[in-house]
């Protein structure tokens, strides 16, 4: 048997993310749902373009997710960071902020090392791609 996935393509993937059309992993979504209830306060970092805010923020909306307390996008000004660099960065400004930062969840390897990664860290499968 053989396992295809594709390394990241950067102008593919925009378009993608242009269509608004991500699904949520129904297992995520549940995880999400009860970490809400539980009051966990729920930040996303997205190495997305901040000019993909709003085509965000209405694909979370659709796939089920709401009431996030931030959603932290790439700055132009964060362009030329590796994932691990910009990750780091923005999760070390929480923690200045006073958050703890209890469950870090990703689906690529770059989002769960650097600094400041939180208590736990949960890698979850990505089947379209990966980060090298």
């Amino acid at each position: 048997m053989r396992t295809w996935v594709n390394l990241y393509n950067g102008t593919a993937f925009d378009a993608w993310v242009d269509t608004g059309k991500a699904p949520a992993f129904p297992e995520s979504l549940k995880l999400y749902n009860k970490l809400l209830s539980l009051g966990f306060k729920v930040v996303f970092v997205t190495g997305r373009a901040e000019n993909r805010r709003e085509i965000t923020r209405k694909n979370l909306h659709a796939a089920g997710y709401k009431n996030w307390k931030k959603l932290i996008l790439k700055e132009p000004s964060d362009s030329k960071k590796t994932a691990v660099m910009f990750k780091s960065e923005k999760r070390a400004k929480l923690v200045k902020q006073g958050y703890r930062i209890q469950g870090n969840i990703g689906d690529q390897w770059s989002d769960l090392l650097g600094t400041d990664i939180g208590s736990r860290k949960f890698k979850l499968p990505d089947p379209i791609y990966y980060i090298a």
